[in-house]
């Protein structure tokens, strides 16, 4: 089993244990993209805080690139960026990993070799890079696969502390477990895979169809999750992959069905169950 530096148990708070031990059991039934995206937008947010997750993996310092991206900003998503971009990348972080012993550190931007010059003009993620400040790096040793797999947290937080690194060191497990359960996206975006999820019904509901709870459709139940993981309506659009207006409607009908004014009220009420 791995270690878990700086996070024992024995020094953290009730509090602290149940809120780990939530994450650890939702990662272990992460099956999807949907979920993992989900997953990482959640409470893990309070211990790695970030915009951008991306997973690099191939023969070490090889040329052979593969890789994953899991974001909530608005086109920032795996099949719209090419493995040889992220080569200078990935060789520079792979390199400071492997030489300071294969644990997790952490960068300012301004300090990585890298720069998203060539990227910005062609792509989301190499914009959204120039909204980040910090990076926090650690890797996946796979002594039998024989690819070790970098993964690379951008945080548009100023400076990530020693927590931080704790958190990556306990949790990465979880997360490279949950990775590899997951199957490669199609050709289309995350985007267009969220928008043809009605599809699969057990990616997201449709509109009408009612949840057991207050009434609420299948999709404001869907919204009311991520309001209570504190995102907002244009983060909430740019994840379901419709407008911020459209969740500003939904956000309306969710009001007047649970008869309450505002987001705190709402999440309280819906947090009762079912009405008399």
């Amino acid at each position: 089993m791995g270690q878990f530096p700086q996070m024992r148990f024995p020094t953290l708070s009730d509090e602290h244990l149940s809120r780990y031990f939530r994450i650890v059991g939702e990662g272990i039934v992460v099956n999807s993209h949907l979920d993992l995206l989900k997953w990482m937008q959640g409470e893990m947010q309070y211990y790695l805080p970030h915009e951008i997750m991306l997973a690099v993996w191939g023969e070490g310092e090889e040329n052979s690139l593969r890789h994953d991206l899991v974001s909530a900003l608005p086109g920032v998503r795996t099949n719209y960026l090419q493995s040889e971009d992220l080569l200078a990348l990935q060789q520079n972080l792979y390199g400071c990993w492997v030489g300071l012993g294969r644990v997790p550190f952490r960068l300012n931007l301004g300090e990585c070799i890298f720069r998203p010059d060539k990227l910005a003009s062609h792509c989301a993620f190499g914009r959204a890079i120039y909204g980040m400040q910090s990076l926090l790096i650690h890797g996946i040793n796979d002594n039998r696969g024989g690819q070790d797999c970098l993964y690379i947290i951008f945080s548009s937080t100023a400076s990530l502390d020693n927590s931080g690194l704790s958190a990556i060191e306990s949790l990465l497990p979880y997360l490279d477990t949950a990775l590899r359960r997951v199957a490669p996206l199609p050709s289309s975006a995350m985007t267009g895979f969220l928008a043809n999820s009605e599809k699969d019904p057990g990616l997201k509901g449709s509109e009408t169809e009612s949840s057991e709870d207050h009434g609420l459709s299948k999709r404001e139940d869907e919204i009311l999750d991520w309001v209570k993981k504190g995102k907002s309506n244009a983060e909430i659009g740019s994840i379901l992959g419709i407008s911020p207006f459209t969740v500003k409607n939904h956000m309306r009908r969710i009001f007047k069905k649970l008869e309450v004014n505002n987001r705190v009220q709402a999440i309280s009420k819906s947090a009762q169950g079912r009405p008399d």
